[in-house]
């Protein structure tokens, strides 16, 4: 990582406003599984995190929304390969390969031992955390501002492999030869360190579609009606409020026919499904953390093809699910089974 300023602070949640509208909770849990610790983590494969590391990889993803466990430990492989003597050419650091001119500003005593150190791995994947929930925050703020452009994760991974101030000066993620594949890769590694969930891999009997979640979810939104801000008219979808990480699956077999950032939904997932009833079916996944799949894929019933996230005009991190009918939006509730 590289050395970077850390003023302008902002706060990540509130730095637009949700194109959905703000979340108002209805008292409505749907779908089964999990609880609030298990979301908390950010559904975190603790399985491919190695043991010895599992804690402070619970506690740096715990720090803030926008920075969930399994990204602090897809960083962490991309950094180190999880070597907490690494050292890199360019004189980065232990496990999270911090810089020595930029270590004393994030770094702390996390583990007690007496001394804040580098090649402690307790201190240095809270150093790390610190640094990307400080840097979320930052770039949220040039966001709103209209200085970078992208995902917030995007700009985040950038800003810790490039600095800040590279990214500011691109705009977005500086094309140097080496910052655009180290976030790539990670965005590619976080698959592996989330909790995967079985699936029937059919569609419930009675429904159209199977649900997108599996986790313990609530409607924060439902579909249609006047919305609590009526900047936004009438809502498209339902948005469940989950966990930021939590794993999104295919409502049903299809073609993914889009795969990418949406300046309004933020990273979005389209999936063309077989018709019903002569008419076409889509099922739309939106506000994203990471994609699991490319246009162009052929996915399965319940296959996993995202993580929950709060990218794009969001309030916080939930899922904006929609379903078209003929190529018209429609109530996705009963198409997944709610009433």
């Amino acid at each position: 990582m590289q050395s970077s300023a850390s003023t302008g602070i902002g706060c990540v949640a509130g730095f637009v406003a949700c194109l959905l509208g703000s979340f108002f909770l209805l008292p409505v849990v749907i779908f089964g599984g999990g609880n609030a610790d298990q979301a908390a983590a950010g559904q975190l494969n603790t399985g491919a995190v190695p043991a010895l590391y599992l804690p402070w990889v619970l506690k740096a993803g715990a720090m803030c929304d926008a920075i969930p466990a399994p990204l602090i430990a897809a960083q962490i492989e991309q950094e180190s390969g999880w070597n907490p003597n690494a050292k890199s050419p360019a004189g980065a650091q232990g496990i999270s390969q911090f810089m020595p001119g930029t270590w004393p500003t994030w770094g702390r005593d996390d583990d007690g031992n007496g001394k804040a150190d580098p090649f402690d791995a307790g201190d240095a994947i809270m150093a790390q955390g610190r640094y990307d929930c400080s840097h979320a925050d930052l770039m949220a703020g040039y966001l709103k501002q209209g200085l970078v452009h992208g995902p917030l994760i995007d700009l985040v991974l950038a800003s810790y492999n490039a600095g800040a101030g590279a990214v500011l000066s691109a705009g977005g993620v500086p094309d140097n030869g080496e910052t655009p594949n180290y976030v790539k890769v990670i965005n590619a590694l976080i698959a592996k360190y989330t909790k995967a969930l079985e699936d029937s891999g059919a569609v419930p009997a009675g429904q159209r579609l199977a649900a997108p979640l599996r986790e313990k979810a609530l409607i924060t939104s439902p579909y249609g009606g006047k919305r609590p801000s009526s900047a936004y008219g009438y809502h498209t979808g339902i948005d469940f409020g989950v966990g930021l990480g939590t794993p999104v699956h295919a409502a049903g077999p299809g073609t993914v026919t889009f795969a990418g950032w949406n300046s309004a939904y933020g990273n979005r997932i389209v999936i063309r499904h077989p018709q019903q009833d002569g008419k076409s079916v889509e099922s739309t996944y939106n506000h994203l953390f990471s994609l699991s799949v490319s246009k162009g894929d052929t996915v399965g019933v319940g296959q996993v093809i995202a993580a929950t996230g709060n990218t794009g005009n969001s309030t916080g991190p939930h899922l904006h699910f929609e379903v078209l009918y003929g190529g018209q939006f429609t109530d996705p509730g009963p198409w997944i089974g709610l009433n």
